[in-house]
């Protein structure tokens, strides 16, 4: 009966051959499949790396971008519509503005017509309504209302015409009984009139009525609209 130490001897010294060594081909081509599958994963893998690498944003290589910077372009636009909504409320006001001044400028004028008109008419009453028992006041009422041209015409004639008004007793009174603008502006204004006129004198006791037209100009001095020009056409 063999000893332990005679079996594991036989066990060391026995024939290579007999232990079987071989890989069947099957075996071979599981291994090759697997290497070639291992390869192909790895390559994959580098090819996603590079990939993910070249896709990554520009930021992630100069480093972090400030938070702002990817939202300028709305704060730009909402820049831009309020800039534009800002010209279109500045071109009404500035075009209101200007409605506002071609407004006034022509109730300016309107208001200033009026005044001329309404001077020229009371002027002419008084210029055409004479009491020889009364010329002191009646002279220096028209000259108080005169200025430039008339002024100085009627300064020189008023001595000779006072004489003839008290030889002759004569009264006058006027009254205007139509005016119409025939030029206008916000310092000149010439108006023609309609007068009416009774007269009485020494030759005529009873009295006369005549009708005559009377061209007025009328410039502001002073604040004050004054007869430059008069006319009886």
């Amino acid at each position: 009966m063999p000893t332990q130490k005679e079996d594991i001897t036989v066990a060391e010294t026995s024939d290579p051959e007999n232990t079987d060594t071989s890989v069947s081909g099957d075996q071979l081509d599981g291994v090759e499949t697997a290497e070639t599958d291992s390869a192909e994963t790895d390559s994959a893998e580098s090819a996603d790396d590079e990939t993910e690498a070249d896709d990554a944003p520009a930021s992630d290589a100069l480093g972090p971008v400030s938070p702002g910077v990817g939202r300028s372009a709305r704060p730009w636009k909402r820049y831009a519509q309020i800039g534009l909504v800002s010209a279109i409320y500045l071109g009404a006001f500035g075009t209101a503005g200007v409605l506002g001044w071609k407004l006034w400028e022509q109730h300016t004028l309107t208001e200033a017509v009026q005044n001329a008109r309404q001077t020229a008419i009371n002027y002419a009453q008084v210029l055409t309504s004479i009491d020889s028992n009364n010329l002191d006041d009646n002279f220096a009422e028209v000259l108080n209302g005169a200025t430039g041209e008339f002024k100085d015409m009627y300064s020189k004639d008023s001595v000779q015409l006072r004489q003839l008004l008290i030889d002759n007793k004569a009264t006058a009174h006027g009254v205007v009984v139509d005016s119409a603008v025939q030029s206008e502006s916000k310092d000149e204004v010439t108006l023609l009139l309609l007068v009416d006129q009774t007269v009485t004198n020494t030759a005529r006791p009873d009295a006369r009525s005549d009708s005559s037209r009377m061209k007025i100009t009328m410039e502001k001095v002073d604040n004050r609209w004054l007869a430059s020009k008069v006319e009886l056409p």
